[in-house]
């Protein structure tokens, strides 16, 4: 510090021990979570119609099945954000893993339709903790790497969608619908399993000042990487700038100190509260970015999982305007393999994601994304036939997967550690309300002959959802996470 010694910080360390065998381990238990909630996501396509034909519902009570999740998510995403700004990431998973994992066996056990949306409500609760996950892991990563690790932390998500689509095709028509949510519980209860195992982020332990325990992982992680620590004293990046150092760190650029004083910005208390760190979003540094995260996060959710549900309705029957008799005898069933089939869209834009990321920018890359994502849905304003119609989503998910894949690259980037997992969250939150209102479109309004209507909406929502992203501030591509909120914040104050 003031003598000479000299001295280190988390993303030193970090970037000198480079991405090993540590950070593959890291990766396998978060994607473990990732691949939980992709399949308690996927399934939503397979009970709706199942217990639709089963308990007599209306169109509008099967959607709900599907709204109530969201709704769960959306109190759950905000929740378990500020719990792990405040608490610890490790904590906020565990929560999220005990919950979605009870609430997911006990939908299995529903003797009625009330019991179903209740506990789908609380899987939805659970299941808003996936942000945690996505920033813990984020917290791990050396910065020249992030970008393409990120899109191989997405693949899981990729990995559980197929998966579900592969279990429901052959569990749905010889077990039925129970046994489907029996098995999609199982990978979130594997969580619980190897939490033991699970370190704390260093980045969050620094923060909190416990700079003991930060080093015991960065030590653990240079063991398990065959690498070696920089030699010197760890230290936070507050503590550099009440040395005096001229560094530009992600929480004291936010909100700079007070004239008179080296006073301690609010957001770089862990402990605030969540109305405080909520205010800190809103703040006029942040408000700018987190206005329009919360609009892409909205768009990006309502067009995926809006699309996960219009390859089910568009393919029994229920988009051309038959009888009601006739639709019921004829159409009551779910076209297992056009699901299997439009799922696979999830490789290709995987793949487009991890190519563009890196060499294009976050931004653009998102934006074209959504753009082309128009045009493929575009002759699904009138009625087509079920190839086009399965070859037309097939293209719409590539690209939807592709904006939600750098989406969730962006998101962390642009908030400092003692916020992130709570902007993320609240972001997300967004995304479920999204969620909420899509199913009223892919189903509801499909089931009301106004196929039309339901995909001018689509339209334009994921239009909105990419000028927006043209308006982002900042480009945080190559960037440490320190130097793209700092520049966020630079960015938006300028604005």
């Amino acid at each position: 510090m003031g003598d000479g010694t000299p001295t280190f910080t988390v993303d030193d360390a970090l970037l000198y021990m480079g991405f090993g065998k540590f950070q593959i381990l890291v990766l396998a238990y978060a994607g473990m979570g990732w691949i939980s909630e992709a399949m308690e996501m996927m399934l939503l396509s397979f009970i709706g119609p199942a217990v639709q034909a089963l308990w007599g519902l209306t169109s509008h009570q099967e959607s709900l099945i599907t709204s109530v999740v969201f709704v769960g998510m959306l109190v759950g995403a905000y929740s378990w954000g500020v719990v792990s700004d405040k608490y610890g990431r490790r904590k906020g998973f565990l929560i999220t893993a005990v919950v979605t994992s009870g609430a997911g066996l006990l939908s299995a056990l529903s003797p009625n339709y009330i019991s179903l949306i209740v506990f789908r409500c609380l899987v939805g609760l659970g299941l808003g903790g996936g942000p945690v996950l996505c920033s813990w892991f984020l917290e791990f990563i050396p910065a020249p790497n992030r970008g393409t690790w990120m899109v191989v932390f997405q693949a899981f998500w990729t990995f559980g969608t197929i998966f579900e689509a592969s279990l429901a095709w052959f569990v749905m028509p010889r077990f039925g619908w129970r046994w489907l949510l029996v098995l999609s519980a199982i990978p979130s209860s594997v969580l619980l399993l190897f939490y033991v195992f699970a370190p704390e982020s260093p980045r969050y332990l620094c923060l909190e000042g416990r700079k003991e325990e930060a080093l015991v992982v960065l030590e653990k992680i240079a063991r398990t990487n065959g690498a070696k620590l920089p030699s010197g004293v760890l230290v936070s990046e507050n503590e550099i700038e009440l040395a005096g150092k001229n560094v530009p760190t992600e929480d004291t650029q936010l909100l700079p100190p007070e004239d008179n004083g080296y006073e301690t910005p609010m957001q770089m208390n862990p402990k605030a509260g969540g109305i405080s760190s909520l205010l800190h979003l809103l703040s006029p540094e942040l408000l700018r970015s987190t206005i329009l995260l919360w609009i892409v996060f909205f768009g990006n959710a309502f067009s995926y999982y809006g699309l996960v549900l219009l390859t089910t309705e568009l393919h029994n029957g229920r988009n051309t305007c038959h009888p009601e008799a006739l639709r019921s005898k004829s159409h009551d069933g779910v076209s297992y393999k056009d699901v299997f089939i439009t799922t696979f869209a999830e490789f290709p834009g995987l793949l487009i994601s991890a190519f563009t990321v890196d060499r294009y920018g976050r931004k653009l890359s998102m934006a074209v994304m959504f753009f082309l994502c128009c045009l493929f849905l575009l002759p699904l304003l009138v009625h087509q036939p079920q190839r086009l119609t399965t070859g037309l989503l097939f293209g719409a998910r590539i690209c939807i997967t592709a904006s939600f894949t750098v989406m969730y690259i962006y998101a962390p980037e642009i908030y400092p550690t003692s916020v992130r997992s709570t902007g993320v969250g609240t972001a997300s939150s967004m995304g479920r309300i999204g969620g909420m209102v899509c199913p009223l479109v892919a189903v509801g309004l499909v089931h009301g002959c106004h196929q039309t209507a339901a995909i001018m909406l689509f339209e334009v929502i994921i239009l909105v959802a990419g000028v927006c992203v043209l308006l982002f501030p900042v480009e945080t591509m190559g960037r440490d996470l320190s130097d793209s909120v700092s520049n966020s914040a630079q960015t938006d104050r300028s604005s």
